[in-house]
């Protein structure tokens, strides 16, 4: 009986045939239009990107699946709301940024709020910062890591974001806030679920005062860093929010 040999062309077609390709990833957009808009006092308010990468960050950041950009405008744009009250404010995303250094990926986000009086005057500011880094793969990881690694970066800057956000505007922006008329229970003991590290779907609402009437909650912690509009809530102890008179 006569052997056949097998060409080496042969081989390396059974060869890759015999190995069962890579499962497409799928990374859908970040969504976060399930969570509560923050209104805000102002008759318009304007969503804004200053962040520019430099070159090697833009290299980067185009192999994210969703850039940290493109996410974080999509969640201002669907969480912040103006009430159509005198004045005006700008949501600004100032660091949108991913790098790669020394084997590790990392990402920083920061989202300034400022708010100004119908004559041009500044009457609030908040200023929200998250940063996160991890372990990059390494070369010889299967096709495909890197965008993994990116996006699951991306998403936790951004539940990270989400949380931040609402904090600093409540803590710093407590009397420009429109609070609902009428809160669902949920609302109307003024909680909010972060237990996974984000905000539940449940509205807005300011706790009740000793009068009946909604008031932001005190919370802790410095009142006002911003030098510019030293002050717009003036009277502020470090561990009481004052929340200064409404607009």
């Amino acid at each position: 009986m006569k052997l056949r040999t097998l060409t080496p062309f042969a081989v390396l077609i059974l060869a890759a045939c015999s190995t069962p390709p890579t499962p497409p990833q799928n990374f859908p957009p970040l969504d976060y239009s399930y969570l509560p808009p923050i209104v805000l006092k102002v008759a318009n308010l304007s969503i804004v990107d200053n962040y520019v990468p430099p070159p090697d960050a833009a290299t980067l950041i185009g192999q994210d699946p969703e850039a940290p950009a493109t996410a974080l405008l999509a969640m201002l744009n669907h969480r912040m709301a103006a009430s159509g009250a005198p004045g005006s404010g700008t949501v600004t995303v100032q660091d949108a940024s991913i790098s790669e250094e020394n084997g590790n990926i990392s990402g920083a986000m920061t989202v300034d709020v400022n708010l100004t009086s119908p004559d041009g005057r500044s009457t609030g500011f908040a200023e929200a910062s998250v940063a996160a880094s991890q372990t990059a793969p390494d070369a010889n990881a299967p096709a495909g890591s890197l965008q993994a690694a990116l996006y699951g970066l991306t998403k936790h800057l951004m539940e990270d974001m989400n949380v931040q956000l609402q904090y600093q505007i409540q803590h710093n922006l407590g009397a420009w806030i429109s609070w609902p008329a009428n809160p669902g229970s949920a609302a109307a003991a003024g909680e909010s679920d972060t237990s996974n590290g984000v905000i539940s779907a449940a509205p807005l609402s300011a706790p009740a005062s000793a009068n009946g009437t909604s008031a932001p909650a005190p919370l802790p912690g410095p009142v006002n860093n911003n030098a510019a509009v030293p002050d717009y809530l003036p009277g502020a102890g470090p561990a009481t929010l004052n929340t200064g008179a409404a607009p």
